[in-house]
């Protein structure tokens, strides 16, 4: 595939604001990393879109003919509830919030949502990472690097934390363009009754078993690592720092790609480059990448207001991870989308009579190149998903080329939708009963007839047998209700 590497990939770059020609730092070889999921909770469909648009990345980036080392992190320890409110440093621990809800240990905790996890990702056909490392597996990495910035001044400790000094750190607020006037209110206040912090930016470094967190579940003994730590005892890392140790430990001091939500911008991300670079003397991230959120019917997902949908809610709806996989692929990463229960529909239909098409097409052509080459100008203008995705459809209009040369080349773009088009597509309604199937015979047959009045009669008798229906056109999709 090297042969299509032209380097002409474009990238819109959070720290420069610009869209710029992609220039790795080994020639061919891409360090890659994404931001991971917290391990105390199920994961809704708003984190699952950052990983799909993240393998919708890597994808395309192995499929022009780059190596690619892709890292993605589980955090599970040191994650507070205050950065929903702008602010990684205060709040209780995620972590001690599951482990009180569930009465199990931490790493009980965290191995059951890891796996649900990685169940849900699996289903999505995405490219498992290289290394997934957890953040409790890289306790002295994370300590050594509280010591070069002791070392070296960039950070100070109060009987409370270790903190990082933000007034020592040049162009703090590069990345999300804030004046230091300006910041978030609060933001990076850390424990709130430590009257030793000395600017209300500074972050945490290193929590001791103290104050709030005097009673912490998951704390180490900095003895163990030989660390000058050891006269303020043992305590936790703050949030922040792990990706950053985990990075350099996996991919070296610089890191080519980084992506995580535009929430991270102007606390997690610019806290990992105010320490990474002044612990390590180099930069610490090339490109920039942050994905929008989810809507849910034009608004924020609420858990209050049923709508933080699972992927489990949405197989209970009778639709399948590709369908989601499918929705996702339709909007840029760059941009907000949103779900509906019909949009998703819409996403259904549209897999269903791709894959329909592709299968029916003769196999033994070759790949068409003007297409090729058009489906990768589109794949490197930024990653434009949507627009590598239609040009699938205009292919198959395409009366020049013929049907198994479409195949063909269509299979080849699948290396980057994962969208597994050459499954043959089932049948929406094989596990229905007999009794039921003659009933939606006959429904069908009133619709025809027009005789309304019938046709909502035997829609009522189905729901009484455990389905919904969902009328599209001229077909009647069966969805088995969700049982209460």
């Amino acid at each position: 595939m090297l042969q299509y590497l032209n380097m002409t990939l474009k990238i819109k770059n959070t720290l420069t604001k610009k869209k710029e020609i992609f220039k790795p730092l080994e020639k061919n070889k891409i360090r890659f990393y994404q931001c991971g999921p917290t391990l105390y909770w199920n994961q809704h469909i708003g984190n699952l879109r950052s990983v799909a648009l993240a393998d919708f990345i890597n994808r395309s980036l192995r499929y022009l003919g780059y190596k690619v080392t892709f890292v993605r992190n589980y955090t599970d320890v040191g994650h507070l509830s205050g950065d929903n409110d702008g602010d990684a440093d205060t709040g209780e621990d995620r972590m001690e919030k599951a482990i009180k809800r569930e009465e199990l240990s931490p790493q009980e905790i965290a191995e059951k949502y890891k796996k649900a996890y990685e169940e849900d990702i699996k289903k999505l056909n995405t490219l498992f990472p290289e290394h997934t490392p957890k953040a409790t597996e890289y306790i002295p990495e994370q300590i050594e690097m509280i010591e070069a910035l002791l070392t070296k001044g960039f950070a100070y400790t109060t009987p409370l934390a270790v903190y990082f000094d933000t007034s020592k750190a040049k162009n703090y607020h590069r990345l999300s363009g804030q004046d230091m006037q300006n910041n978030l209110c609060g933001a990076g206040t850390g424990e709130i009754t430590d009257k030793n912090k000395k600017n209300p930016s500074d972050f945490v470094l290193w929590f001791f078993k103290a104050g709030a967190h005097k009673n912490a579940s998951q704390t180490w003994t900095t003895t163990a690592f030989a660390s000058p730590l050891v006269e303020y005892g043992e305590g936790l890392p703050g949030w922040h720092l792990e990706c950053s140790a985990m990075g350099k430990a996996l991919l070296g001091d610089t890191l080519d790609l980084k992506m995580g939500g535009i929430e991270h911008i102007p606390i997690h991300h610019t806290n990992e480059i105010a320490q990474s670079e002044n612990a390590n003397d180099a930069p610490y991230v090339n490109y920039w990448l942050h994905n929008e959120h989810l809507l849910v019917d034009n608004k924020k997902m609420s858990k209050s207001e049923g709508t933080s949908y699972l992927l489990s809610d949405i197989e209970k709806k009778g639709y399948s991870p590709p369908d989601l996989r499918y929705f996702f692929l339709q909007a840029h990463y760059r941009s907000k989308q949103n779900f509906t229960w019909e949009s998703l529909q819409a996403s259904h239909n549209a897999l269903k009579k791709l894959r329909q098409k592709i299968t029916s097409l003769p196999d033994g052509g070759s790949i068409s190149i003007t297409y090729k080459q058009k489906f990768i100008e589109k794949i490197e203008d930024d990653f434009s998903t949507p627009e590598a995705l239609a040009l699938v459809w205009q292919l198959l209009k395409d009366n020049s080329i013929s049907d198994k040369d479409k195949k063909a080349t269509i299979l080849d773009f699948d290396q980057v939708l994962g969208l597994k088009l050459n499954t043959p597509e089932k049948n929406d309604n094989t596990n229905m009963t007999n009794e039921i199937k003659k009933l939606l015979e006959e429904r069908q047959q009133a619709r025809q007839n027009k005789d309304w009045e019938k046709s909502d009669q035997l829609r009522q008798k189905i729901n009484n047998l455990g389905y919904d229906i969902i009328d599209n056109n001229n077909e009647q999709q069966l969805i088995k209700k969700e049982k209460k």
